[in-house]
């Protein structure tokens, strides 16, 4: 990993002197570095553009200000930008380096907190944070910026925080899709996360279908076609939700009983008559880990087995995710990880393809449960828990069919990885709830009524669009309008911005908080005469983890613990005649096995010595922990 400064200094980054080293082509200037440019472009071959009018939205900060405040959303360049700032202005727990770099080629930022004087960052216990995943979810971004900036301007101040960054590491990125979030943040588009083209109607071109933004307003809204022909009268399934009384809702039915049609704001470019449906881009970063992953769309051959849309050509195709998962296999030291998007909202976790009670070890589910309660007291979100079935039953009942909901898998899921492959305390929270502060009409779910209600009660009506006449060119008589896509459907208000990212990054610092702790007493020396010494070293887990749970042991990503000692050389030499001779353990690689230090719980090792010398010997008593860390303890004899 390489330390960086500014991002304009690729050739820095990779250890090479710009003075040495000249490329022959020009680096790239991406759309949103060039001021003069009219259109941001995406790379890529695909049938449909590849370059879309630049917006520039009110709700988003483009260009950094003096002091960083979370009244409006931020690019990724204004999320770099304090990540530079706060590397330069705390050089003592402070690494920022690049671990990757997206599709096109932008740099994915990473920063490790810890303090140095007190070990290297991978010699302690260790969480890991990060958003920016899905493209239009910046919240999840938001939330690690403000937690970065809690963190560090609170060291030296805050005694549980200046001991967590004394005693852990913590590894935060805010933006793991750099690509998808420009392309949100800077035009009218949205699409999933990678911009990689993708066919997602699969009717043989590749992002060919986009939306429009017919009335230059700088937002892709929706449309409603009020049914005329018996074509369209057969296909309705939207009517006006007559439990609202502005007449705005609009309320789904069954195909042939509803008065309405509803389609996104643009135009139908491949004739199929869906609209929209093959925008930039189709795959899903959080669809394309290892774990459980499935073929994407049309992938199974024998139609009868499972997909998973967006899954991508293989595990961990894409850059992005690829950036995320080998670097967190190479820290096996991380325990905690949430790695978050929007917007449920939901404190959520494996499993994603079965049910809790049928693969998760008891002492696991039970400590993921433990931690679903502290991130309730934080956030108040409506639901916690698994993927499979919490979340997909969450409302039990289909409200079109009135069939009861049943659990369904999610397959390639980062929770899964999570402790599934790595053995980990996991998450993918959802943020933000679409406007739905509470249930206003007690049906028992949180949906557009309840948004509308409080959009128009709370956020002054600023979150919908009255729906507007125009004629559209291949459907008429239309209307447009609904809920803000951006700025309320996949995101709040800016005014509601910092309580959100506040209280989900107060959860994330709890889980952080609650890390595995080796307390490490100093080594002890016994004489027992004869020239035969005992050296002892002990210790207390007084963290809120165990140094590995069940299902690290499982997969073996974690060690047991290990006790050994270290002498020079020369004093080790000559078997028999050495001047230091371990007498026990026995084993030949003299390493007392010390299992797995549970929580609260309380070990001690004792090594057996001869020691053939008049002369004082000095040595080191080591305690090597996978999750845990690592200690050292000198001590003298004689």
């Amino acid at each position: 990993m390489k330390k960086i400064i500014t991002l304009s200094s690729f050739a820095l980054i990779a250890g090479l002197s710009q003075a040495q080293v000249q490329p022959f082509h020009k680096e790239p200037v991406f759309p949103e570095n060039d001021s003069k440019a009219k259109f941001h472009t995406v790379s890529g071959e695909r049938h449909g553009p590849s370059f879309f009018k630049k917006e520039v939205f009110p709700e988003v900060e483009y260009a950094p200000g003096e002091k960083l405040a979370f009244d409006k959303y931020h690019t990724v360049n204004v999320m770099y930008h304090w990540y530079e700032t706060w590397a330069k202005q705390f050089p003592d727990i402070v690494d920022l380096y690049i671990v990757g770099e997206s599709l096109e080629g932008r740099p994915i930022y990473q920063m490790t907190i810890t303090n140095k004087k007190t070990g290297k960052e991978t010699d302690k216990p260790a969480a890991y944070f990060e958003g920016g995943r899905h493209s239009g979810e910046i919240t999840s971004s938001e939330s690690i910026l403000w937690l970065t900036q809690h963190i560090l301007e609170n060291y030296g101040k805050d005694a549980e925080i200046t001991h967590l960054v004394d005693t852990k590491t913590i590894y935060l990125r805010p933006q793991n899709n750099p690509d998808g979030s420009n392309l949100y943040l800077y035009t009218a588009q949205a699409n999933r996360s990678t911009i990689r083209p993708h066919d997602n109607d699969r009717d043989g071109l590749v992002d060919e279908d986009p939306g429009e933004d017919l009335d230059g307003d700088g937002i892709l809204y929706q449309i409603r076609k009020k049914a005329v022909t018996e074509e369209e009268k057969k296909e309705a399934n939207f009517i006006i939700d007559p439990d609202h009384p502005s007449g705005k809702l609009m309320k789904r039915v069954q195909a042939g009983k509803g008065e309405y049609l509803m389609y996104s704001e643009g135009i139908d470019n491949d004739g199929d008559g869906r609209y929209n449906e093959d925008g930039i881009g189709g795959l899903d970063l959080h669809r394309n880990y290892l774990e459980n992953w499935r073929p994407d769309t049309g992938g199974d051959l024998t139609g009868r087995g499972f997909t998973q849309n967006g899954a991508g050509e293989f595990p961990l195709s894409e850059p992005e995710s690829k950036a995320t998962v080998l670097w967190v296999l190479s820290h096996p030291n991380i325990s905690v990880v949430n790695s978050m998007d929007t917007r449920v909202p939901m404190h959520l976790r494996a499993p994603s393809t079965s049910k809790a009670e049928e693969s998760m070890y008891p002492s696991d589910l039970e400590i993921y449960q433990e931690m679903d309660e502290l991130g309730l007291s934080f956030t108040a979100y409506p639901w916690a828990g698994d993927v499979y079935e919490t979340y997909a039953t969450r409302y039990k009942v289909n409200r079109m069919t009135g069939d009861p909901l049943k659990p369904s898998p999610l397959f390639g899921h980062g929770p899964d990885f999570g402790y599934f492959y790595f053995g980990s305390v996991w998450y993918g929270d959802e943020l933000w709830n679409n406007g739905a502060m509470k249930d206003y009409n007690g049906d028992g779910i949180y949906d557009d009524y309840d948004a509308l209600m409080w959009d128009e009660e709370e956020n002054g009506g600023s979150g919908f669009k009255s729906w507007t006449p125009m004629i559209h060119s291949e459907l008429g008589e239309v209307e447009i309008g609904g809920f803000h896509p951006k700025f309320f459907g996949q995101n709040g208000p800016t005014w509601q911005l910092e309580n959100w990212a506040k209280k989900q990054a107060q959860f994330n610092l709890a889980m952080a908080k609650r890390l595995p702790e080796l307390k490490v007493g100093e080594a002890v020396v016994k004489e027992l005469g004869k020239g035969e010494y005992e050296v002892s070293l002990s210790w207390e887990n007084v963290g809120g983890l165990p140094v590995a749970l069940e299902q690290a042991k499982l997969v073996k990503i974690v060690q047991e613990d290990r006790v050994s000692l270290n002498f020079a050389k020369e004093l080790t030499e000559g078997y028999e005649d050495a001047k230091v001779q371990i007498l026990s353990p026995e084993l030949y690689d003299k390493t007392i096995y010390a299992g797995y230090t549970g929580k609260g719980e309380k070990k001690s090792a004792t090594f057996k010595l001869k020691v053939n010398s008049d002369q004082p010997v000095k040595g080191k008593i080591r305690l090597s922990s996978t999750r845990g860390g690592f200690f050292e303890k000198e001590f003298t004899i004689n």
